[in-house]
């Protein structure tokens, strides 16, 4: 019979089937919420926007296009501001160095070169349209242009780096225009042998190849004339040109004119041709036709990028006419009046002759810089000018004169800065109305040999003198207008100007109203003399002020002033000239003399001397001897 075996144990097998749907959720629970988070964030980031604007300056590119060509710009024809050349060989000379900007550009121009700052060439054209009067009178940075290159050789040698500098850059085109005045023949022939050493320095140094320099000549006066048509840059013919210039006499240089006509002749090199242009005036006065002529000069030239520089005499100071002697090229004598003047557009100076004072040395003094029309002209287009003949009065150190240049801004600027000073504007109309003021010659002899013929010597010295203080009173009232407003001025040329004009002015008011005080007292009560036989009073300088309170003030005041132009602008023209008026005391006193009149009413035995003297002349016409007056000196004659 069969066992049945039964088991020991019960033993359950259970399936693995996984977890659960609900575990399964549970365990993926965080996942889940970090993924809806994500994407809630990334739809907020979807919602924001970027400007136009933004997006492009975002957009970044690593593909380097070509520039079409004829999308390429250009500023052969802008104007540059930088004064001269910025070459190797330009040294800045005192002036430059020195000087600050003049003006400064309006704050719509700004805006206009941020926003518009590439501006394609314009097509080239032969004419110059004239601008408008608001661009002629817009601010410019205009600074001091003169240098003092020591003489005419010096001064053309100095364009030698110029032109090299130019060349340096591109081709280059130098245009030659000489004033035809017999005064400037000596120096056409100076400048005709140095022409030659300029471009023999040239060549040394490699810059004018390739017919890279070519010059032109053009010659005025009351007229202008081109000489060379067409360009040389054959050396020799250039310097036989200029030799074959001669001289007129006419009086008229229309120097400004000229500069127009050859910017309009020789403009397609610039502007076609892609040559740089530079004019070289050479004169020795300040232009007839400056007034009428300069905007456009300046016009012509600057808005064709052309650079213009002059080689010149520096101004008189204050004055617009100067008379030396010159000899003609045909030996005659004449007293030559050459119109070389003034340094500043306004008259600033107050022209006051000195009273029983020699004023030698000081009747055509230098003003350190060239005439004003000349000088912006060059300030304008980027040139110099160079003083090729600083006159015959006291030397001026140029290092000491930078700080005293006139204003070379537009007349506009120049107006709105005059009117905003009271000292300036007194000064200025004080000067304008008053160019020539004509001082008497005082009487200091009086022949007293008895009363009634010194009261008689007395009278006719008073009455010039009388009208000669109302004068200068009224003078000194017109400057006193501004007096309160000369604490405000900055520059040092307009307080060394109005300090000298008030400063001469109350000395001469002084000196006047001493002198005629004397006189009224003498008048009253002649005084006897102290020593047997004298027959002669004499009014001499002194110390000491003996005509009352009220011109012990005003001698003070003159002293006060004249002594502040001595000590703060010494070495120039103003402290030059106060220091001559200090030279001789302001007050007067009585010395007793004698005199022998019988001598004095012979005459000296002279008379010869003064009678006309007449010399025999062919007459072109007949052939025949005739008879000439020769003038008893050198007669005057504008040259």
């Amino acid at each position: 019979m069969a066992s049945i075996t039964q088991p020991q144990d019960d033993v359950v097998y259970e399936m693995d089937f996984g977890p659960s749907w609900w575990d399964r959720i549970k365990e993926s629970g965080a996942w889940t919420v970090s993924l809806a988070l994500h994407v809630v964030v990334l739809f907020c980031f979807s919602l924001i926007t970027f400007s136009d604007t933004i997006r492009e300056q975002l957009m970044i590119t690593s593909e380097i296009q070509d520039i079409p060509q004829e999308a390429e710009f250009k500023f052969d024809v802008a104007v540059s501001d930088v004064m001269g050349n910025d070459s190797n060989f330009n040294m800045l000379g005192a002036s430059q160095e020195a000087s600050v900007a003049m003006g400064q550009k309006s704050e719509e121009e700004f805006k206009e070169q941020l926003e518009d700052p590439f501006k394609p060439e314009l097509p080239a054209t032969e004419a110059i349209v004239e601008p408008p009067r608001t661009e002629l009178t817009q601010a410019i940075n205009a600074q001091g242009a003169t240098e003092h290159p020591g003489g005419v050789e010096g001064a053309v040698d100095r364009m030698a780096f110029e032109i090299a500098a130019s060349l340096r850059e591109k081709k280059t085109l130098v245009v030659w225009l000489f004033d035809v005045s017999p005064s400037l023949h000596k120096r056409r022939n100076v400048i005709a042998d140095r022409v030659e050493n300029i471009y023999a320095q040239l060549n040394a140094m490699n810059v004018s190849a390739d017919k890279a320099l070519k010059s032109a000549v053009v010659t005025f006066g009351e007229r202008t004339n081109i000489l060379t048509e067409e360009p040389v840059d054959d050396v020799a013919q250039l310097v036989k040109t200029v030799r074959g210039v001669k001289s007129e006499s006419g009086g008229q240089e229309n120097t400004f004119g000229a500069v127009i006509t050859a910017a309009n002749k020789f403009l397609s090199y610039r502007t076609k041709m892609g040559r740089n242009v530079m004019l070289i005036v050479v004169t020795d006065e300040a232009g007839s036709d400056a007034r009428e002529k300069l905007e456009q000069a300046i016009s012509s030239t600057k808005r064709a990028g052309i650079r213009c520089y002059v080689v010149g005499d520096a101004a008189p100071f204050g004055k617009r006419q100067v008379e030396e002697p010159f000899e003609l090229e045909n030996g005659e004598q004449v007293i030559g009046v050459m119109d070389r003047g003034p340094e500043s557009f306004y008259q600033e100076f107050v022209h006051l002759g000195f009273w029983g004072i020699n004023d030698y040395g000081l009747e055509n003094l230098s003003s350190g810089f060239g005439p004003y029309a000349l000088t912006r002209l060059c300030a304008e287009t980027g040139g110099l000018y160079f003083v090729a003949d600083s006159g015959k009065g006291p030397s001026l150190d140029p290092q000491t004169m930078r700080n005293y240049q006139p204003d070379y801004r537009t007349i506009t600027l120049l107006d709105q800065d005059i009117r905003k000073n009271m000292a300036k504007q007194a000064l200025v109309t004080l000067a304008e109305q008053n160019k020539d003021i004509q001082i008497p010659l005082p009487s200091l002899g009086f022949p007293a040999a008895n009363d009634g013929e010194l009261r008689t010597s007395i009278d006719r010295a008073q009455r010039p003198l009388a009208d000669f203080d109302y004068k200068i009173s009224q003078l000194l009232t017109q400057l006193e207008v501004g007096e309160k407003d000369r604490a405000k001025i900055t520059e040092p040329r307009w307080k060394a100007s109005y300090d000298l004009a008030m400063g001469r002015l109350l000395a001469l008011k002084v000196r006047a109203f001493g002198y005629n005080t004397m006189l009224a007292e003498m008048k009253a009560s002649p005084r006897k003399f102290e020593k047997a036989g004298n027959n002669r009073w004499e009014l001499v300088p002194a110390k000491e002020i003996t005509s009352g309170a009220s011109v012990k003030k005003l001698a003070n005041r003159a002293n006060e002033y004249l002594k502040r132009v001595v000590d703060e602008h010494a070495g120039t023209p103003w402290g030059l000239m106060a220091e001559r008026e200090l030279s001789r005391p302001l007050g007067w006193e009585w010395k007793e003399g004698y005199y022998n009149a019988a001598a004095m009413r012979g005459g000296n035995g002279n008379d010869e001397k003064l009678r006309p003297r007449f010399i025999e002349e062919e007459d072109p016409k007949t052939g025949k001897k005739v008879k000439k007056m020769v003038p008893a000196g050198p007669v005057r004659r504008e040259i």
